[in-house]
């Protein structure tokens, strides 16, 4: 029987947290008594710098439940971080860990599903959502966009999966050894290169609070996956460099059949000022990862460890 950990990165999660607690602690129990678990079982809620009581629910749950452990970071560090710090963190002690959010839109039905892939074999188990009825017409079709735009860059990713996943140990151990401080888990964890299969799920509407993935950060964590693995972008400004030389050249000639210079030429400066504009910013994106790679800094800092 293996020893499963469950991450579950936590950030203002006290609307929700009493009730995940309590379904995962059900069904932990039944793992455990259908022979899928081992009793060492444990869920690790790892709180990203809460502002709410979050901390003091992991402190009291932990004080009560002999099946919660808890991280507490220094301070808010982001999602995936606070995904790797737990799983960090799990891989000391478990055979196996799956990463889940604390909202119960992750369906723990199939987690049975997940440990008997692991048993099988598999170090890596992805869940994938069957369909996104429950996102909005926005939210289904942007999402979808990201993933195809992905593939189109050559970036191997898991369609319709997001952090739902098991890792065996020797998997995290993998992990571990990748050290870029821009994480973009979704990648990375495919490039890993060990056996792997699939669990798919419906994914449900979010239990309680609000969710901590508005469009901003939504945006902020797509252009973090394009940038973190693919330098296409960089190819298609080149690219874009020759059609607005090719375009001037068409707008020169049409001036000078149309005698229209002025109209022409204060379209043309505003037009390849805007391009020039684009580019700065795509290429001046690149070089903010690297500043921010390159000095190295902890990803995280583990303020305490409720074992």
């Amino acid at each position: 029987m293996p020893t499963v950990y469950f991450v579950i990165p936590c950030y203002n999660e006290e609307e929700v947290l009493p009730e995940t607690v309590r379904r995962l602690t059900e069904k932990i129990n039944g793992m455990i008594e259908s022979g899928r678990a081992d009793r060492q079982s444990r869920m690790l809620l790892v709180d990203d710098g809460s502002r709410d009581k979050t901390w003091e629910l992991i402190s009291r749950f932990h004080a009560e439940n002999e099946l919660v452990s808890g991280i507490k970071l220094a301070h808010n560090r982001g999602h995936q971080n606070a995904l790797l710090a737990g799983l960090m963190t799990a891989k000391e002690s478990c055979d196996c860990a799956v990463s889940l959010d604390a909202d119960l839109q992750d369906d723990i039905e199939v987690l049975d599903q997940f440990v008997d892939k692991f048993i099988d074999g598999c170090d890596v188990v992805y869940g994938v959502r069957n369909k996104r009825e429950t996102d909005t017409f926005f939210k289904r079709t942007t999402a979808q966009g990201f993933y195809k735009f992905m593939s189109v860059l050559g970036v191997d990713v898991v369609y319709n999966h997001a952090d739902y996943r098991l890792m065996s140990r020797r998997a995290l151990e993998a992990l571990g050894e990748y050290k870029e401080t821009n994480l973009f888990l979704r990648g990375i964890v495919p490039l890993i290169g060990y056996r792997s299969d699939y669990v798919y799920y419906d994914r449900h509407e979010r239990f309680a609070g609000e969710s901590k993935y508005p469009l901003k950060k939504m945006l902020a964590f797509a252009w973090d996956g394009i940038t973190s693995f693919s330098v296409k972008p960089l190819r298609m400004i080149a690219n874009l460099g020759v059609l607005v030389c090719f375009v001037s050249l068409i707008g020169v000639i049409w001036a000078l059949i149309a005698r229209s210079f002025l109209t022409a030429g204060f379209c043309g400066v505003w037009f390849l000022g805007g391009v020039q504009l684009l580019c700065l910013g795509v290429v001046g994106g690149y070089i903010g990862k690297i500043y921010s790679e390159v000095k190295a800094r902890p990803r995280y800092k583990i303020e305490e460890y409720k074992k």
